[in-house]
């Protein structure tokens, strides 16, 4: 499944537009969260917008981990596997 959102070069200015649309791709309704309680929206237009380089920010909606560049809104996957093979 592919739970992520291409804005090419530079960051949307419909940023929130493209997180919900990436939140929706991985099943998660609108009704089910308050984005704005979630993150400070304005702030994170402003950190992507006026990077000069590479930054992501990452942060948690509904159980879903998203990572937000300029370039794109992604799902991060948590290799589970990883955790339970040591014994």
């Amino acid at each position: 499944m592919n739970c992520s959102s291409s804005t090419g070069p530079g960051a949307s200015p419909d940023l929130v537009v493209e997180i919900i649309e990436t939140l929706e791709a991985c099943g998660v309704d609108r009704d089910e969260y308050q984005l704005y309680d979630a993150i400070d929206v304005e702030a994170l237009e402003q950190i992507v917008n006026s990077s000069g380089g590479n930054v992501e920010v990452q942060f948690t909606v509904e159980g879903h981990r998203l990572a937000v560049t300029p370039e794109s809104v992604d799902v991060l996957i948590d290799d589970e596997t990883s955790d339970s093979t040591d014994q």
